[in-house]
């Protein structure tokens, strides 16, 4: 029987760089990884679940995400969610630490308040609070679609150099 999301698992391609933002920036607690565990990384706990970096250099995949366009400012991408207790001191505290808020905060429509931003190395990170308010005026959700062009570069750079 399944039992949840235990971590979610990023390669990266600078991990000092990659420490700070998860560290420094989201205030994220960094843990002991197995001993075992010989190749590059970090793990950080968020709540009772954990963020692991890997570096890419000890691995066949690269780092990063194809660049979301348009569809940051509302989340519809791929992303990795945290849940913070206040969103606008964890928005204040990640402009603080030079950090662009790419979509957000916006409600969500379910008393949830969400926000969007990039780390280094292009993963999108919602960070999101649960405020239990009445949203039932939220905008709805309209969908972001791509143009022949941007599909056509986001496969050329999922490709990479020839």
């Amino acid at each position: 029987m399944l039992r949840g999301i235990q971590h979610c698992a990023l390669v990266v391609s600078d991990l000092e760089r990659s420490r700070r933002f998860y560290g420094e920036a989201f205030g994220l607690v960094e843990i002991e990884r197995p001993a075992k565990f010989v190749f590059a990384g970090a793990w950080f706990q968020a709540g009772s679940d954990e963020v692991h970096l890997i570096v890419e250099g000890d691995t066949t995949m690269r780092a990063g995400a194809s660049k979301p366009g348009p569809g940051l400012a509302v989340g519809l991408v791929t992303h990795l969610a945290l849940e913070v207790d206040d969103l606008g001191a964890m928005l204040r505290r990640l402009r603080e630490h030079g950090v662009a808020i790419g979509g957000g905060p916006m409600p969500r429509g379910d008393g949830v308040d969400q926000a969007f931003v990039l780390d280094p190395d292009g993963y999108v990170v919602e960070v999101f609070e649960r405020t239990g308010e009445d949203q039932t005026d939220a905008p709805e959700r309209m969908p972001v679609r791509a143009t022949r062009t941007t599909l056509q570069q986001s496969v050329a750079r999922s490709e990479g150099p020839g």
